[in-house]
């Protein structure tokens, strides 16, 4: 990337966190950007995994378990979850990316898969020309003061409520 890179954060209850970062992803790589794709917490899989890797400079990297986190995390939840955050860490390090993103950590801080401050860390480590994008509900407050740009997705009418099940394609 040549020029600044900021922080993105992408929050709220609302459905299209992921898809808002899917398409930010495909933007990106489309200017010849090198994209690195992280999801935490997500083990199954999706419909965007096999358009993400349609891409040559997307690189997309997945460290959960299938199943979802509704209390407490189990020990594989934890040790997936840090194993990504230290692949983020050198990545960012690495400076071999111009966009990284890192879906659902906010949700990872938030079932204490790795801490808040860990989190920081990685905003802290993100190189100056490169983009960093963190999305999840529960974005904790030092998060969204420290970042550049804050969006929340506001659930305001949601069909799931009526027993629509995700449809794959749509939310999956």
């Amino acid at each position: 990337m040549k020029t600044k890179g900021y922080i993105q954060v992408y929050t709220g209850n609302g459905k299209g966190k992921t898809t808002a970062a899917i398409g930010l992803a495909v933007r990106a790589a489309g200017a010849g950007y090198r994209v690195l794709f992280v999801q935490f917490v997500k083990g199954q899989d999706y419909s965007e995994h096999k358009a993400l890797r349609v891409f040559e400079n997307i690189t997309l990297k997945r460290f959960g378990r299938p199943g979802f986190i509704h209390s407490t995390p189990s020990k594989e939840d934890i040790e997936a979850a840090k194993e990504g955050y230290n692949f983020v860490l050198d990545a960012l390090r690495s400076k071999d990316y111009d966009v990284v993103i890192l879906d659902e950590a906010n949700i990872a801080v938030f079932f204490n898969l790795f801490s808040e401050d860990d989190l920081l860390k990685l905003m802290d480590e993100k190189p100056d020309n490169t983009e960093l994008v963190i999305t999840g509900r529960y974005a904790t407050e030092r998060v969204i003061e420290k970042a550049d740009l804050v969006t929340e997705m506001k659930e305001i009418k949601h069909y799931y409520k009526k027993g629509i099940q995700a449809r794959e394609g749509i939310e999956k």
